[in-house]
């Protein structure tokens, strides 16, 4: 187990690290860690260069964290198909071959997460590792994962503040993991992921605090 696990972290830091927002930003001709709230999260690119490049970027980082998710599962799951007397076509099967695989998906989305904060390729500068989250726990723990996205999009809705939606999304997949799931390994590691990404916000939780944050559609009105 050690060894997957060992790789499955590598793997996943290496995809993680890939920065997305910085690429998409320097493609127009944008510094991305100089502008906005100095972050190459999606919200300060569609914040600094609109719509379309933000999407862009919030589908890359959810991306690859769903892979550095999803290779696990693929990795230890067997296809068989079956085939009828006559020799006709009846249906694909999918089959988990081991419990390891969910420790294993564990580790290569703690190593995206990793990576996209602190990404080998800008200096270890990164995101905050919500869209990652999301697009890692959307393989595995899809149920909770549509919870949080519930959260996050009515307090987005309510509020305006991308922050603080993401914060109480945060807050309520372990919440999920823990009505739904069942599984202590899954709870411990939603828990830790919560608190990463909540660390991760601690200066917009000031600016929060102090009334200075941010809203969607609104230009900082203070430095970070």
């Amino acid at each position: 187990m050690f060894i997957p696990l060992l790789i499955a972290v590598v793997v996943g830091y290496l995809l993680g690290s890939l920065p997305f927002g910085h690429l998409v930003a320097r493609a127009k001709g944008v510094d991305i860690f100089a502008v906005g709230s100095n972050n190459p999260g999606a919200t300060n690119v569609r914040r600094v260069l609109g719509h379309g490049p933000g999407n862009w970027v919030l589908f890359l980082d959810a991306l690859k964290g769903a892979l550095a998710s999803a290779w696990a599962l693929l990795a230890h799951t067997t296809v068989s198909a079956s085939v009828r007397f006559d020799g006709t076509f009846a249906g694909l099967s999918f089959h988990v071959t081991g419990p390891d695989w969910v420790g294993v998906g564990v580790g290569g989305l703690l190593g995206a997460l990793l990576g996209h904060a602190f990404s080998c390729f800008t200096r270890f500068r990164g995101g905050k590792g919500v869209a990652t989250g999301a697009g890692g726990f959307l393989v595995l723990f899809p149920l909770g994962t549509l919870v949080a996205a519930a959260v996050w999009g009515l307090t987005l809705a309510l509020t305006r503040y991308a922050s603080l939606a993401s914060i109480l999304a945060a807050l309520a997949l372990p919440l999920a993991a823990w009505l739904l799931h069942g599984s202590l390994f899954l709870l411990g590691f939603t828990v830790a992921a919560a608190a990463f990404v909540i660390v991760r916000h601690r200066a917009n939780v000031a600016r929060l605090l102090a009334g200075t944050e941010s809203r969607i559609g609104q230009t900082p009105s203070s430095p970070p």
